[in-house]
């Protein structure tokens, strides 16, 4: 399984909790600080097994990020996850229709994250 996870989220606090509760369940975690960072970084690394993203971000949101993303036939099968203060269904369907692979609304529960990420994880491999 690859365990290699792109946290992106300009909320140095939110990349920080997301990571010790990924770090604890044996993933590696890279960051990014906004959906620019996020993009490059998965253009930099075909080893992501998933990507978990926020979606209110400056320079580019998440919804943005994972329509760039989704765009490219090399990434359209990596999954992301939308980790977000925000509940609303027209942003849900929004996400979903670009190509997010779920949604989780802050504050999170590290155990159900976890969870999450070893799903989708273990689909890609």
């Amino acid at each position: 399984m690859g365990n290699r996870v792109l946290i992106v989220d300009d909320s140095s606090t939110v990349r920080q909790q997301v990571s010790v509760a990924l770090l604890e369940a044996g993933f590696d975690v890279l960051e990014a600080a906004d959906g620019v960072q996020g993009a490059e970084a998965i253009e930099n690394h075909d080893d992501l097994a998933l990507v978990i993203c926020d979606v209110n971000m400056p320079h580019m949101n998440g919804v943005e990020m994972v329509r760039r993303i989704k765009s490219s036939p090399r990434h359209e099968t990596l999954p992301i996850v939308m980790l977000t203060t925000e509940g609303q269904p027209r942003l849900i369907r929004e996400a979903k229709e670009a190509g997010a692979a779920g949604w989780i609304v802050k504050p999170f529960v590290p155990e159900r994250l976890t969870a999450v990420a070893m799903k989708l994880a273990r689909q890609r491999s």
